[in-house]
């Protein structure tokens, strides 16, 4: 009892320190937010969890800090939580003063030694963290998706996007490194160590990753949905009731999984200060608290990202939803004002520009601005443009921009402002064609049947055709082909397989005398120097709408494989892909050169599976929270290097040598 008293003295006190820094930070707290004015009552009663909690002891100024909230709430009623303290409150954890040690209760001279003392309080504390993912994923997650079921107050894929991979999280802790830590400190006196066991389950905290980038939106759904379903709002509440919640919100709960990575490396590296110089765990405890380093570091690089993400989606907003920008490979590089020099009555006027690392739109603003502040009239592809200032007279400060869609001439306010455009641009063309400097085909024998030629080669000699059975859609409106209404054409001067539609174009081509032959829209442009009509531009690209061929130049593993039907039997042959810029994702291709994937697949918090060989078919599967996807290999050494890449994949490593170098990821998987 007294155990369970103290948890929920070190929940108040964390509450009270976070809350307290976020005050002092000036930052809103969230609005339509459970109540938790009642938190300080929880001390006074006993928390009901599956197990023993940890015993943090409340400090002198935690316990003032709990005295001023408990005046302040009264005042003020409803708080919520706010992500953007989460980069602040990682600080404010790593300081010593979130925790303090205890005494053992022993007298003096019979006091366990200090490493020992803090290898407890990490089991203890692991323990009370067990409950709290017990209780997101086995009561909140369990009970908010079988009313999702029924259909009546939300939809089951809003439940999956708020707990993100909590499941996967709970069965890792629960499971393996709950167990081997209670294991470790039975046989303390014997093998007083807990450094192996940390550095070897280290690797899988990177799933945290997901979970972290995912917080935002988890809290932003609940708030949502809340409003718009009050039986999703009246069943949390329930649940909330509960004495095993500690009149805690879900959102604070929500907020463990963030914390207990920073916790560990203060743990950790209290434990390492602590270590006699002679002990023989001081190696492996020192190896352990760089891994976790790289963990926390991880999770600070997937807020980082998504962050970017959510700059992208704020630019998709002001364009009122009117383009694909918000892919996980682009990148908002600069944006502005300029004007557009017209040639035609030899004035100028005002347009708004967003440069990407892979594209520029041309934007003009919207008298009416209702759902978007820009209206996007041009976008232009960064690959193959040039960029160059203009001595203009008449215009000071213009400079040229030249595509495959269109060539624009701009003028800037200064000449300060030019110089920085014109180094824009051209920092994202060098970069573009360092990745194409680099591309080369993904498995032997592709690369004579890939076109190679260079912008400038282009109807100057005669291209490599791409073989009809690497595509199954056209590589530049990316439109299925079939049989009758959607045939295959060879574009003569860049050698893509294009539809009739696509290639309803001629155009001189020197490498054959310059007489005019088929060729498709983009290279008719090019060498032509024509605009066509808007109504016949091809489509954006979409976040699957990524060139096999292209991905897979840059990815950590690609090849044919088939994805079996529920029944084992049937089922889809494609090519599958892990980009090396998207490691967490598997793309699914119809043929190695289809310039758009079908599926995808994150995979991220699942378990590889190997199967028995059976009637000379490998088999392996991919599993987590009921999903089951069942893969064929056409040869066992295939079938394991998919294997160890999509457990690298699974466990969050983006980089193999994030791995120890003696693992196995996909030993660790079965």
């Amino acid at each position: 009892m007294e155990g369970e008293v103290d948890n929920q003295q070190s929940v108040v006190e964390l509450v009270a320190v976070f809350e307290e820094h976020c005050r002092d930070s000036k930052f809103a707290w969230r609005d339509n937010q459970a109540p938790h004015s009642q938190t300080t009552a929880a001390a006074s009663q006993p928390q009901q969890l599956p197990a023993s909690p940890a015993r943090w002891s409340l400090s002198p100024r935690a316990a003032r800090l709990q005295g001023e909230q408990e005046q302040e709430e009264e005042q003020q009623g409803q708080h919520g939580l706010s992500f953007k303290c989460l980069r602040s409150l990682r600080h404010k954890i790593r300081e010593d003063n979130w925790r303090r040690p205890q005494g053992s209760g022993l007298e003096p001279g019979k006091e366990e030694p200090e490493e020992k003392k803090i290898a407890l309080e990490l089991l203890e504390t692991e323990q009370a963290y067990v409950n709290r993912l017990h209780l997101l994923d086995q009561v909140f997650y369990t009970e908010l998706m079988k009313e999702a079921k029924t259909g009546k107050s939300v939809p089951e894929e809003v439940v999956k996007m708020i707990f993100s991979n909590i499941s996967s999280i709970h069965q890792f802790h629960s499971e393996f490194f709950l167990p081997e830590l209670r294991k470790r400190m039975e046989d303390w006196n014997c093998n007083p160590r807990i450094g192996d066991v940390i550095q070897k389950l280290a690797p899988f905290l990177k799933m945290y990753g997901e979970y972290v980038k995912n917080f935002d939106k988890a809290v932003e759904l609940i708030t949502a949905w809340s409003e718009k379903s009050p039986p999703f709002q009246e069943l949390i509440a329930d649940i909330q009731k509960r004495k095993v919640c500690a009149n805690l919100t879900l959102q604070h709960h929500m907020l463990e999984p963030v914390q207990r990575i920073p916790r560990y490396e203060l743990l950790l590296k209290d434990y390492v200060r602590k270590l006699p110089p002679e002990s023989p765990d001081r190696g492996d405890a020192e190896k352990a608290l760089e891994m976790i380093f790289m963990v926390a570091k991880h999770s600070n690089a997937a807020i980082a990202e998504m962050e970017r993400l959510q700059n992208l989606w704020v630019v998709y907003q002001r364009l009122g939803l009117e383009d694909d920008i918000v892919d996980p490979s682009n990148q908002l590089i600069k944006e502005g004002p300029i004007q557009k020099v017209s040639t035609r009555n030899n004035s100028t006027s005002e347009k708004y520009l967003f440069l990407f690392n892979n594209m520029l739109l041309y934007c003009v603003p919207k008298v009416i601005q209702v759902g978007a502040e820009f209206q996007v009239r041009l976008r232009m592809d960064v690959d193959g443009m040039k960029v160059w200032e203009l001595k203009d007279t008449e215009f000071p400060h213009t400079f040229l921009v030249s595509g495959k869609q269109r060539t624009l001439q701009l003028q800037a306010g200064s000449g300060e402002e030019m110089d920085a455009w014109i180094k824009a641009f051209q920092d994202a063309i060098d970069r573009k064609e360092k990745r194409s400097e680099t591309f080369k085909t993904a498995v032997p024998g592709l690369e004579t049947d890939s076109p190679a030629l260079k912008t400038e080669e282009l109807g100057r000699r005669a291209p490599q055709w791409v073989r009809d059975n690497l595509v199954t859609m056209c590589m530049r409106c990316r439109e299925p082909f079939n049989a009758i209404t959607r045939r295959r054409h060879h574009c003569r001067a860049c050698g893509y397989v294009v539809c009739a539609r696509c290639s309803d174009y001629k155009a001189e081509l020197q490498y054959d005398g310059n007489r005019l032959n088929r060729v498709c829209q983009e290279c008719y442009i090019f060498l032509t120097g024509h605009a066509v009509p808007e109504d016949r531009e091809g489509k954006h690209k979409g976040i699957l709408e990524k060139g096999a061929a292209e991905v897979s130049s840059r990815s950590l593993l690609c090849s044919s494989l088939q994805l079996l039907d529920k029944n084992g039997k049937g089922g889809t042959r494609g090519w599958f892909v892990i980009p090396q810029d998207d490691p967490l994702v598997l793309y699914i291709y119809a043929a190695p050169q289809d310039v758009r994937a079908h599926t995808s697949i994150p995979l991220l918090g699942y378990q590889v599976k190997d199967l028995p060989q059976s009637d000379s078919r490998h088999l392996f599967q991919l599993a987590q929270s009921g999903q089951v996807h069942t893969f064929l290999a056409d040869t066992e050494e295939l079938k394991r290097r998919w294997m160890r890449a999509m457990a690298r994949s699974a466990a969050g490593v983006t980089h193999p040598e994030d791995e120890e170098e003696d693992a196995d990821p996909c030993d660790k998987a079965e």
